[in-house]
């Protein structure tokens, strides 16, 4: 019963992310340069326990619902399998000394400023760079792709940080 609970859960997390970011956050351009990508967020803010398996399946399945919506080629399903593949390596780096409890999340609150930033920062990296490179397809435009990727990970940072502090529980849920 527990695991249906939280298989709703995760379906919901999804749809709110994709009907969000398609309808609403897809439309806001930062600089003529940046674009919120706010599905990324379903990603990052897996449970620490997710699989890795399960991490790759979801984030496939979400970049191919972008590229889907947007027409993309599957640039959005390998930026974001590029993001999914990267955050086990990343959450080993900022993993504490005492390692993360069972019931541990992504959360601001309950890990911190400086970890999540870090957290956040450098996947979201990781997802822009794959993501305008792959849709350069070549290094002749590199400075106005990375024009893109700065303003982009600004645009897509802040956005996330504020969907933490806004909708993310302060108190730990134990069990």
């Amino acid at each position: 019963m527990k695991i249906v609970g939280l298989l709703l859960g995760q379906a919901l997390r999804y749809l709110v992310y994709t009907l969000v970011h398609v309808f609403i956050i897809s439309r806001l351009v930062l600089f003529d340069a940046g674009w919120c990508f706010f599905y990324l967020g379903f990603v990052l803010f897996l449970p620490l326990g997710t699989p890795v398996v399960v991490q790759l399946l979801l984030a496939f399945g979400m970049g191919l619902t972008m590229d889907i919506f947007y027409d993309t080629g599957g640039l959005h399903a390998a930026a974001a399998v590029m993001l999914a593949f990267v955050r086990p390596a990343v959450l080993r780096l900022l993993r504490p000394r005492d390692g993360y409890d069972a019931v541990d999340a992504v959360n601001v609150h309950f890990m911190g400023p400086a970890w999540f930033l870090t957290y956040l920062g450098v996947l979201v990296l990781v997802h822009h760079l794959a993501f305008f490179l792959l849709e350069l397809g070549s290094f002749r435009h590199f400075g106005f792709t990375l024009e893109k990727v700065g303003a982009s990970w600004a645009f897509t940072c802040v956005a996330l940080l504020i969907v933490q502090l806004l909708f993310f529980p302060v108190r730990r849920n134990r069990q």
